[in-house]
């Protein structure tokens, strides 16, 4: 029994070792291929061309540009949110926070595909209510501030979500306190809950510099007919172009792209060095502002800014998918459902491309709900500095880029494997270990909750009762963690069905993924079938989100994000 099971945790000996090989193949071995290429192209010599290269440094400076445009786009929209949804006693804060959280979820081609259709001469939209700009007038989008603009619509969720959590935590009790002492509301707010906010505020502004840095979607849309190249776009073309020199090309760019990112990350902690502000006493949302007669101007703009931020796009693209044409106005007369009927039952590329991204989205959700019950319960029995590493390094690599991730996939698998002599390169089974690699800490997040939150005793009991691990498993623990086990499959889902940083490097022939179909069909003149397959991919995107609401109140607090 005791070769078996661990006497101090109840674990059995297998456990932790398998964990560890696990996380060593999806996080360490592809990390470390990708800093091998790095010095291997130093050492060569091939990198100094590609170092001096003026395009590398103009595309490093528009990253840096439209991220930190993006960020602060980002922190005033996330900040005005999450301080009116939060504190203040505004009428439906519910939907309101619900409705601003939808832009994260919705693929980054998606949100630029739908603000093109919204904007400029050619606009469906613009041209059926007779308010389109002059033919010949340029698409505002196709610029520094458009990129930027869309990142702050993408990434302000980020900041209100981390904004939202300091938020909650606030010092109920010195609130009042301050109340009684006779200090107005707009004393209250600037003397203790703004510099008690202010690390949500900079964690939330360095989450979303550096999602923006990795961001591939929307630069890809709208700066590559501008010739404005970030990093991630770089990689792309160069990998499109492929030559002798490209692995090693492309292992310098996404240094890059980690060096920016860390430094970004850099900043965030020097900036909150000094701020780790402790609550003591009472804490919770109820320490609220009445926004009295203020309420009728900030209800009409939070609803204004949601619906130029969610219902006009959409609109647009709906709008974009019922005309024949990109630029054609929508009339009774030239509205037409052909271009959902050409995508749902015609277009052989689009019926793989929904069968590949249902069949990787359910196998990575479900592969890593059963190897993150395994994670959480050895992390979670197992208290001590090596557990903590390995949970570090399960991190890792949803905190890169996606871009990043799939060259260092793409790195490990270019060649056959070892002894098998089976290439991984080029099928979907590459697209999905690098899906499990990225999407391991978000699947892993909602189990760990349910874990820590779970009486050891009642396995305890079982265990001395003569029941096994894997008998404990199935009684007592998968029953007591199967919302939060149901969450963390939508969660997944969700994420990985509309995916297209990751998959935009590693797709071939057949094994295309919607992300990738959408960038495709507007990349080759078909902005009809792009929109209409994106109005689809946003109503999966709702549906879920609406299916994780449902479960709201049967999960542990913290899993579904945009919920106290």
């Amino acid at each position: 029994m005791y070769g078996y099971v661990r006497k101090a945790n109840s674990q059995p000996a297998w456990l932790f070792p398998f964990v560890v090989i696990v996380v060593m193949l999806l996080s360490v071995l592809p990390l470390a291929r990708l800093a091998m290429a790095g010095i291997e192209a130093l050492l060569r010599g091939g990198a100094w061309e590609l170092i001096t290269d003026p395009a590398l440094w103009r595309a490093a400076w528009y990253t840096i540009e439209t991220a930190l445009l993006g960020t602060v786009i980002s922190v005033l929209l996330g900040c005005l949110f999450a301080f009116l949804l939060t504190l203040t006693d505004i009428p439906g804060r519910g939907p309101l926070g619900f409705l601003f959280v939808l832009p994260m979820m919705i693929p980054p081609q998606v949100t630029a595909l739908a603000w093109v259709q919204m904007s400029g001469p050619s606009s469906p939209l613009l041209k059926a209510l007779h308010i389109a700009p002059p033919l010949g007038s340029p698409q505002p989008l196709y610029s520094i501030f458009g990129i930027a603009l869309l990142y702050g619509v993408q990434h302000a969720p980020l900041v209100y979500l981390a904004l939202r959590a300091g938020l909650m935590a606030l010092p109920r009790d010195g609130v009042e306190a301050a109340r009684l002492s006779g200090a107005s509301g707009f004393r209250v707010f600037r003397d203790i809950t703004l510099p008690l906010s202010l690390p949500g505020v900079i964690a939330g502004a360095a989450i979303a510099f550096v999602s923006s840095i990795g961001n591939f979607g929307i630069p890809a849309i709208l700066g590559i007919p501008a010739s404005i190249f970030t990093l991630s776009t770089l990689i792309f073309t160069k990998f499109s172009s492929f030559g002798p020199r490209t692995f090693g090309d492309i292992a310098v760019l996404s240094a890059m792209i980690a060096v920016i990112s860390v430094a970004g990350l850099a900043v965030q902690g020097k900036a909150l060095k000094g701020r780790d502000y402790r609550v003591i006493g009472l804490s919770g949302a109820s320490a609220a502002f009445a926004l009295g007669r203020w309420r009728l101007a900030a209800m009409p703009l939070l609803w204004a800014i949601l619906f130029l931020m969610l219902v006009a796009p959409f609109f647009a693209l709906v709008a974009g998918a019922l005309v024949p044409a990109y630029g054609v106005p929508l009339t009774f007369k030239t509205a037409s459902m052909h271009a959902f009927t050409e995508i749902l039952f015609r277009q052989a590329v689009t019926r793989v491309a929904f069968s590949n991204s249902l069949f990787l989205a359910g196998m990575t959700a479900l592969g890593l709900l059963a190897l993150t019950v395994l994670s959480a319960y050895a992390l979670t029995r197992r208290k001590d500095m090596l557990s903590r590493i390995v949970g570090g390094l399960i991190e890792i690599p949803y905190s890169l880029p996606g871009i990043i991730v799939a060259v260092c996939f793409i790195l490990v698998f270019a060649a056959p494997l070892p002894v098998l002599n089976i290439t991984l390169y080029g099928t979907i089974w590459i697209i999905l270990l690098a899906y499990f690699s990225a999407y391991f800490a978000v699947s892993l997040k909602p189990v760990m909750s349910a874990f820590l939150q779970l009486d050891p005793a009642l396995e305890e009991a079982a265990r001395l009762s003569g029941a096994g691990f894997f008998r404990r498993l199935a009684d007592i623990i998968v029953p007591l963690i199967a919302p939060a086990a149901g969450a963390s499959v939508i969660l997944v889902f969700l994420i990985a069905c509309n995916e297209l940083t990751v998959s935009a490097l590693l797709w071939s022939a057949g094994t295309q993924t919607l992300g990738v179909v959408i960038y495709n069909l507007d990349d080759g003149g078909s902005a009809d079938l792009a929109s209409a397959m994106s109005v689809i991919v946003i109503a999966m995107v709702v549906t879920m989100m609406l299916l994780l609401e449902i479960l709201a109140k049967r999960l542990p607090k913290g899993v579904v994000p945009w919920r106290s």
